[in-house]
């Protein structure tokens, strides 16, 4: 059984409805000629409409408001059908829909309300108008045609279910069929038979012979089924869901083409196609491609995956397949370029230079995947994109901090609802080149979540010997990332997991001096802050005291993020005093700064903690650079209690023991009497008590400040120091030296103690630190004792 409701090829095209409207007769009814299509009552069905006439006769209809006859031409070839080249019954029926297609041809679909028989014909009309007699529906309902009217209702319900997929929606409209009237015109209509057979039933008024014609077609069909079924069984040829759905899109297609719905697609599909051969993608991506465009021409636009696999080409085309461009690499103006964008980092821009010198002599070798390492706001992503001037690529960035799924990294299976690829084939799109310059910006803030470990999934893209045939989730085809230059930036290289941090050479950044601060304010912060604030240097300037003044009282930090801020701050000042009239040039001073910023946050305490024994100053590491740390010892009576307060680690906490253990040890050495401290409570606190702190290095500092409090000698007030040791008196090695160092000069202090074995990291220190401190190495506690500890004659004269 099949619907065959199509009506014949188009005629010319059809004119507009401007024209004048034609004067109708009241009783007469406008007729559609169709070829080859019968309408029955209560059914609905598309139609063309290509003939001057029909679509002038169809927009006269809708204009009126009124029902149409559809009758069928007896010879389908003729193109200008007079009254007698149609058959004299057929349906009046409503215009549900009238649409123009892009190509100017148009279609309804309509619906049939009744039976009707065409008197005569009205002459004279611009289109056919007839004088029609509606022929109701016979109403009697015998015996007879109840037991008719049970027969063929299983008969069409056989028949359906001899098809290999019965239409559910046919079944259970056979099942609610109102009357025999209505299921005997739903089960011709539906009838694979011809056009004139089904105009025979629509002729036929009378309810039991229209009933007993199509019993027998229902009944010649039933058996046609039968045997096709059987010869289905024998070669075990079964319609799976796959076929019936290309049956179904095949006969979709159809009544889109009639309705003028494939034309758009067809261009899509050439369009796409163009695309594709324009992307020049590697033969295994491009043969995806052209599989998944056969699989989006047969689909109807109405469908789900059509979107989702339009989106996939769309992605797949935009990449950039083309191998880059070769780009000649000056040294010499990559130098210029990063001594214009970075002040200081010496040591950072030669090490840059010498990665762009080997890309420059071998452009086709593993270039080593960098990983700046330091404070915020040094300069890790300006560098990164200087690195991108410097070799004329793309620059793009991907953030990776709170990513905690694996699907960022690798992208999303396409069977997911919004779907898409990873963040780094996303990069790569952005940038528009497979030669970029991406910045991983907080590699080491990536998390692992119920979702997979993104950090894991960095292997790959990081690794040179696997990244040429990266494979994202979504696109499911290799993808190279050979050429693209990967630059990542960390905090800290704690969080970083090994594997990872092994595909990486690590390059660290330590804070800014004071006086590179002093340089970088001077050259690019003060400029770039007037001009965020609509200022010119004319209108408004910050005297180099003034900016000295903000760096040392107004900010403690190691990066110029928080300097910025204060220097905004100062210039929003000035625009304000500019913007009201009450200055046309502001100068700041440092006698303007209490007034525009406020009291200095910040002041050397030092000396203030230091002029009493059992105080020593510390250096601590921290995520935002070095600072000074103090350990405050006190004693009183008591049995020997030992107390550490300042919300201290695990690891802190075992270096204060086993600097007490060590004073117990060496009191001998030191002068002070071994039953002190079982007549003794000592109480260690570190200063910030709602600060965190953990690490072994304050292990020197506490030895110190209990040496000090035991003997009553005070910790000379310039000197820092920091280290680990052990019970044999051995000061340990410690990291982060050339952090601390920085934040002991900043700090105003004159010397520091190292450990001896940490000489290794005196050239990474900044040079205007190291000519500022006198610099101490320590092998034993004994020789910190000796270097930091007042002489007992001069604490003595002192009091």
């Amino acid at each position: 059984m099949s619907m065959e409701h199509q009506s014949g090829p188009a005629a010319a095209d059809a004119p507009t409805a401007g024209g004048a409207r034609p004067d109708l007769p009241s009783d007469g009814m406008i007729i559609l000629p169709v070829r080859n299509s019968v309408l029955f009552p209560n059914l609905v069905a598309p139609f063309a409409i290509g003939r001057v006439q029909s679509v002038a006769a169809i927009q006269q209809a809708i204009r009126e408001e009124r029902q149409i006859g559809v009758v069928m031409q007896r010879d389908p070839e003729v193109d200008e059908p007079a009254p007698g080249d149609l058959h004299t019954v057929g349906t009046v029926a409503n215009i549900l829909r009238y649409v123009t297609a892009p190509d100017g041809s148009h279609h309804i679909v309509a619906q049939g309300v009744q039976r009707m028989r065409a008197l005569d014909y009205y002459p004279g009309t611009p289109f056919l108008v007839a004088r029609v007699l509606q022929i109701p529906e016979p109403d009697g309902r015998s015996p007879e045609i109840e037991a008719r009217f049970l027969h063929l209702q299983a008969q069409a319900l056989e028949a359906v279910n001899l098809l290999p997929q019965a239409p559910t929606e046919l079944v259970a409209a056979i099942q609610q069929a109102a009357s025999p009237a209505a299921l005997a015109d739903l089960a011709a209509a539906y009838l694979d038979v011809s056009p004139q057979q089904k105009q025979e039933i629509l002729e036929t008024i009378d309810l039991a012979a229209r009933m007993e014609k199509v019993s027998r077609l229902l009944a010649e069909r039933i058996e046609v089924l039968r045997i096709s079924q059987e010869i289905g069984r024998q070669t075990k040829a079964t319609f799976d869901e796959r076929q019936r759905e290309a049956v179904l899109r095949e006969q979709m297609a159809a009544i889109q083409r009639q309705l003028g719905e494939d034309e758009g697609k067809a261009q899509e599909v050439a369009e796409l196609s163009a695309a594709i051969a324009k992307a020049e993608m590697p033969k295994e991506v491009d043969d995806q491609a052209r599989k998944e465009l056969r699989r989006y021409e047969r689909l109807p636009e109405a469908a789900a995956e059509s979107g989702m696999i339009r989106t996939y080409l769309d992605w797949l085309i935009e990449l950039p397949w083309k191998a880059p461009e070769a780009k000649l690499i000056d040294i010499g103006e990559a130098r210029r370029i990063l001594d214009e964008d970075h002040f200081g980092l010496e040591k950072i821009k030669s090490r840059i230079v010498e990665y762009l010198a080997v890309r420059k002599l071998a452009p086709n070798g593993k270039a080593p995947i960098l990983c700046f390492v330091g404070p915020p706001g040094v300069g890790k992503t300006s560098l990164g994109q200087s690195i991108a001037r410097a070799l004329d690529r793309p620059f793009v960035r991907v953030s990776l901090g709170g990513v905690h799924d694996e699907a960022e990294i690798r992208g999303h299976r396409r069977t997911y609802v919004g779907a898409l690829p990873g963040n780094i084939v996303q990069g790569i799109r952005k940038a528009g080149s497979r030669g970029c310059v991406m910045m991983l910006d907080e590699i080491d803030k990536m998390g692992r979540g119920i979702q997979g470990d993104p950090s894991a999934a960095m292997l790959e893209v990081l690794d040179p010997e696997q990244n040429s045939a990266f494979r994202d989730n979504y696109l499911g085809v290799p993808f190279d990332l050979s050429k693209v230059s990967f630059i990542a930036t960390a905090n800290m290289l704690d969080t970083i997991p090994g594997p990872l941090r092994d595909r990486m050479e690590v390059i660290s950044l330590a804070g800014y001096t004071e006086g590179e601060k002093l340089e970088i304010a001077a050259r690019y912060l003060v400029r770039r802050q007037l001009e965020a604030n609509g200022l010119t240097p004319d209108q408004a300037s910050i005297d180099a005291e003034a900016l000295r003044r903000i760096v040392h009282d107004y900010t403690r930090e190691a990066g110029v993020r928080g300097l910025e801020r204060e220097i905004g701050r100062a210039l929003r000042n000035a625009a304000l005093r500019i913007a009201d009239g009450s200055a046309t040039q502001v100068r700041i001073g440092v006698d303007d700064l209490v007034a525009i910023l406020g009291p200095a946050r910040f002041e050397s305490e030092v000396a203030m903690r230091t002029s009493t024994s059992g105080v020593a100053t510390g250096l601590a590491w921290t995520p935002v650079g070095g600072d000074i740390l103090f350990i405050e010892a006190t004693r009183s009576a008591g049995k020997g209690a030992f107390t550490l307060t300042g919300q201290l680690g695990d690891v802190m906490r075992e270096s204060a023991q086993a600097a007490l253990s060590l004073t117990k040890s060496t009191a001998d050495a030191l002068g002070v009497e071994p039953g002190m401290f079982e007549r003794s409570d000592i109480h260690v606190h570190v200063p910030a008590g709602a600060t965190p702190k953990d690490g072994p290095s304050a292990g020197v500092a506490m030895y110190v400040a209990l040496a000090s409090l035991l003997t009553g000698r005070t910790v000379r007030s310039d000197t820092a120091m920091t280290g680990e040791i052990s019970l044999r008196g051995l000061v340990l090695p410690v990291g982060g030296i050339k952090e601390k160092v920085v934040a002991a000069a900043a700090a105003g202090l004159k010397r520091v103690m190292l450990p001896a074995r940490n000489r290794r990291d005196f050239d990474d220190i900044p040079k205007e630190a190291r000519d500022q401190l006198e610099f101490v190495w320590l092998e034993r506690v004994d020789e910190a004792v000796a270097a930091a500890l007042e002489p007992a004659e001069r604490r003595e004269a002192a009091e």
